[in-house]
C-alpha cells in the first residue's frame, strides 16, 4: 500500500486535510509501505509535485495525435450543452477543436487564449472494465465524450494524474468507491493510448445513512477523528468498518485485525451498498470496552477523568481504588467519553426529585437507613463489601428489594447506577455517612 496525495484539485487541497488522512490511518493501525511522510523508490508522493512526469506523458499523447488542444472558454462551453440540452442529443463535448490547423492554433494563441489538453476518444467502442467486485461492465465511448486531460494553468485532471501515478509507482490493485467506476473507461483509454499495462480494479459500494441516503453530516460524525474524540477504540472502529461491504465466512462479528486480514478477499466484498449502523457500532465498541483490561482501560480514561469536575478526586484517589471505580463502570460504558457521566455517583452530591423524596421520607425507610449506617464498619474493601450487602437483608430482617434500592436511592439520587459494594468501596465510609445523615 502506498499513501499519495491526490491535490491536483487545488481549491479543495490542504495541509491540514494531510495531516488529518495521516492521523486517521495511522490511529486506525492501518499502515503504508511508501508515502508522502516516509518516502519511498516511486515518490514525490504529492501529485503537485509530479508535475513534470505528467507533461512528459501529455507531450507523447499530443505527439501521437490522442490528444489535442482546445481553445474553448467556459462560456462556450456552456452554451454548446445547452443547445444539445434543447435538441436532447447526449452532452459532450462537440469536438470543435479536434481537427484545428496549426495557423489556427497560433492565431488562438495569439488572442491570448490559454488551451486545455483534450484526449480524442473513439467513437464507437465498447469498453470493458473487467470489474473485480463487480464483473465485467461496459461503457459506449460516445457517451464519453473527448475529455480534459490537463486543464489550463497546466495542471493535469485527476483521471489523468492517477493513470500516470499508478503506472509510475507499480500499483497493481485500484480498490475504490463505485463512485469511481465511471472514470474507469476513461482511464482505460489513457492505459491503452500509452501502451501500459492496466491494473486490476475493484470498485466498492458507496456506504448509506439508515435512511437509505448517502452518508452525510446530517447523519452524524463523517470524519474518523471525530470518532476518536468521542472515545471510541481504533480496534472497535476498524472492526466496524471492515464489516461494512464485508463478510466474514462464519457468523461471528468481533475479529481482530490479524483475523480480518487472515480473511479477507474482495470475493466476499458485497454489491449492494453498505447500511451505517450507529447502534452497530456502539455494540462493537461497548464489547472492546468490556475486554480491555483494567489497568490498561484506567489509562485510557484518565484524560476524560482530568477534562472533567472530579479531576482533583481522582487524581487524589489511591490506584487500587480507582481501579475499582473503572471496573464498576467499564460495563456500563459504550464511548470512553462516557465515563464522566457513570462516575458521578461516585463523587457528586445526591439530587432527589419530589417522587425520591417522598420514598425516602417513609417512617420505615429512614429506620432502614439509620440501622444501615449504625452497622456500617469503619473501611470496606470489594470483597468484604459485597459479604456485606448480601448478609444485610438478612440481618434487618426485610427484603432484599426493601433494603438495595433505598440505599441506592439515598447514596445517589437514582434507582440504577453501579453495583453498591463499589459505590461504598470507592465512596469510603465517611461520604457514605455524610450522604445519609440527612435521612436519618
Amino acid at each position: 500500500m502506498l499513501l499519495r496525495i491526490e491535490d491536483t484539485d487545488l481549491e479543495r487541497s490542504s495541509l491540514e486535510y494531510e495531516r488529518e488522512i495521516i492521523e486517521s490511518l495511522s490511529w486506525l493501525g492501518i499502515s503504508w509501505d511508501e508515502g508522502i511522510d516516509i518516502g519511498g523508490d516511486n515518490g514525490p508522493y504529492r501529485q503537485t509535485e509530479r508535475l513534470d512526469t505528467y507533461h512528459h506523458y501529455v507531450d507523447k499523447l499530443l505527439r501521437s495525435g490522442h490528444a489535442y488542444h482546445c481553445f474553448c472558454t467556459e462560456e462556450e462551453l456552456a452554451e454548446e450543452r445547452q443547445a444539445m440540452l434543447e435538441k436532447g442529443d447526449i452532452v459532450g463535448y462537440s469536438g470543435k477543436c479536434r481537427d484545428l490547423t496549426p495557423e489556427e492554433r497560433e492565431h488562438l494563441l495569439s488572442q491570448g487564449r490559454l488551451p486545455t489538453v483534450r484526449f480524442r476518444v473513439p467513437s464507437g467502442e465498447n469498453l470493458v472494465v473487467n470489474d473485480l467486485v463487480r464483473g465485467p461492465v461496459t461503457f459506449d465511448s460516445r457517451e464519453i465524450g473527448d475529455f480534459i486531460i490537463v486543464k489550463s494553468d497546466g495542471i493535469p485532471t485527476y483521471n489523468f494524474a492517477v493513470v500516470i501515478d499508478d503506472h509510475e509507482m507499480q500499483v497493481t490493485h485500484v480498490i475504490r468507491a463505485e463512485e469511481h467506476l465511471s472514470n474507469t473507461p476513461r482511464q482505460l483509454l489513457i492505459y491503452q493510448a500509452l501502451g501500459l499495462p492496466i491494473p486490476e480494479f475493484a470498485h466498492i459500494s458507496l456506504i448509506l445513512g439508515k435512511d437509505r441516503q448517502k452518508m452525510s453530516k446530517r447523519h452524524g460524525a463523517t470524519s474518523v477523528m471525530q470518532y476518536r474524540e468521542a472515545g471510541y477504540l481504533p480496534e472497535a472502529v476498524f472492526n466496524f468498518l471492515a464489516l461494512l461491504g464485508w463478510s466474514p465466512e462464519g457468523e461471528q462479528e468481533i475479529l481482530d485485525r490479524d483475523e480480518i486480514i487472515k480473511q479477507f478477499s474482495l470475493q466476499r466484498v458485497a454489491k449492494n451498498p453498505a447500511v451505517f449502523d450507529l447502534e452497530k457500532l456502539n455494540w462493537l465498541n461497548a464489547q472492546y470496552i468490556k475486554r480491555k483490561p483494567i489497568k490498561n482501560l484506567g489509562e485510557m480514561l484518565m484524560p476524560y477523568l482530568k477534562a472533567s469536575p472530579f479531576r482533583e478526586r481522582v487524581e487524589n484517589m489511591e490506584p487500587e481504588i480507582y481501579e475499582i471505580l473503572i471496573e464498576a463502570v467499564r460495563d456500563r460504558m459504550v464511548c470512553l467519553s462516557d465515563v464522566v457521566n457513570e462516575v458521578e455517583p461516585f463523587f457528586a452530591k445526591p439530587r432527589y426529585d419530589a417522587d425520591t423524596i417522598h420514598q425516602l421520607e417513609q417512617p420505615e425507610v429512614r429506620e432502614m437507613l439509620r440501622s444501615f449506617a449504625e452497622r456500617l464498619p469503619d473501611r470496606f474493601d470489594l470483597e468484604e463489601a459485597r459479604a456485606f450487602m448480601k448478609d444485610l437483608p438478612k440481618a434487618m430482617q426485610l427484603p432484599a428489594k426493601r433494603v438495595y434500592m433505598p440505599i441506592r436511592l439515598a447514596l445517589t439520587g437514582s434507582p440504577h447506577g453501579p453495583e453498591l459494594p463499589y459505590l461504598f468501596v470507592v465512596m469510603g465510609v465517611p461520604e457514605i455517612r455524610q450522604r445519609l445523615a440527612p435521612l436519618t
